[in-house]
């Protein structure tokens, strides 16, 4: 998890792409089909090991999360050959950590958390805009004719919604992968036992590695 960390940290530093915190999430239905969406790594947390990212919990991922916890995730930077593979749990974020990330963001951002029903249908674009207008309004907000200014007003105070927030990805299970001449890759293998201890901890042993073939 610390190589994990250094790498996540220089992909940052270097800008090696607008988000070199992207990561590859993926989720299973109830019927185990698998669904992967590009988020974003807010939080990296060496020890006792878990990464972060925000969403809409009434969103797909949300859903399938709460029907089977386990998920996968892969960051992958092209340019220095790196690339990470995580298998774990995700649990919700404690309600202080979700508040306080979502108090960092921008006020456009977080009108979004209110206006948009994550996942869900709508019938057209046009109907979308109107109901980010009318939820906005609900919240004493005025918007401006583009969505992205305010019609007058300082800017507004906006508490998270209680259906956004945090999940919490614990790895059992953790890939680092370097790319190597004659694709003769770097790769090996980590894994851990996790036991939950509390509604958002868990109780780990120390992981394991091994080298694997490319």
């Amino acid at each position: 998890m610390r190589w994990a960390d250094a790498w996540i940290r220089e992909a940052h530093d270097a800008k090696l792409r607008r988000n070199p915190n992207s990561m590859t999430l993926v989720t299973l239905s109830t019927e185990g089909n698998p669904s992967a969406r590009i988020v974003l790594c807010k939080n990296f947390v060496a020890d006792p090991g878990y990464l972060v990212f925000f969403t809409n919990y009434n969103s797909l991922k949300s859903r399938e999360i709460a029907a089977n916890p386990k998920v996968a995730a892969v960051f992958h930077w092209d340019g220095p050959g790196r690339q990470i593979r995580i298998e774990g749990v995700a649990i919700q974020s404690p309600a202080e950590e979700s508040d306080a990330y979502f108090a960092t963001r921008d006020w456009g951002a977080q009108m979004g958390a209110w206006g948009s029903d994550q996942s869900a249908e709508i019938e057209s674009r046009d109907a979308l805009v109107a109901q980010i207008r009318s939820r906005a309004s609900e919240l004493g907000i005025n918007l401006g004719d583009d969505l992205e200014t305010l019609a007058s007003g300082d800017e507004p105070s906006i508490q998270r919604p209680p259906h956004w927030g945090g999940f919490r990805i614990w790895p059992n299970a953790i890939e680092l992968w370097v790319d190597g001449a004659d694709r003769i890759h770097d790769r090996a293998l980590w894994k851990r036992n996790l036991v939950r201890s509390s509604e958002h901890e868990f109780t780990v042993t120390p992981w394991v590695g091994t080298r694997l073939q490319p």
